[in-house]
């Protein structure tokens, strides 16, 4: 029961990942050949969709936490039944820390790429300013 569990939120998580990278797939190729115009940024945009993927999937499949299904966790405490109520559970908690771990990252790479952006920004105006006098 318990490789059961941990294979469905695997499953659960890599799913949750899959539909978040999906979803900024567009925005992300953006922001990076805004800030990257080289085509480095392909290797970037990939980079990024693959630190999506390991964060979602290692936030979302918390191997720590199933242990309690498999040892107990003190001296005298039984070991925790699985049943419908648990799966339910688990399987939640595997959707919400995927999303929060992802969330993290995304918001990472964004406050990275909003600060890239503005002096990416300041140095074209400066250089605009060079050849306007010029």
């Amino acid at each position: 029961m318990f490789l059961t569990l941990l294979i469905v939120t695997f499953c659960v998580a890599a799913l949750v990942s899959w539909i978040v990278a999906r979803i900024f797939a567009r925005p992300i190729d953006d922001i990076l050949q805004r800030i990257i115009p080289d085509a480095i940024n392909r290797a970037w945009v990939k980079y990024l969709n693959f630190a999506i993927y390991v964060v979602g999937i290692s936030s979302g499949v918390r191997v720590w936490e199933l242990e309690r299904y498999i040892s107990p966790q003190g001296q005298y405490a039984p070991k925790l039944e699985l049943n419908r109520d648990r799966w339910v559970l688990e399987v939640y908690r595997t959707i919400i820390e995927s999303l929060q771990g992802i969330a993290w990252l995304l918001l990472v790479f964004f406050v990275i790429s909003l600060i890239a952006f503005v002096i990416a920004r300041r140095a074209e105006v400066k250089q605009q300013k060079n050849t306007a006098s010029a």
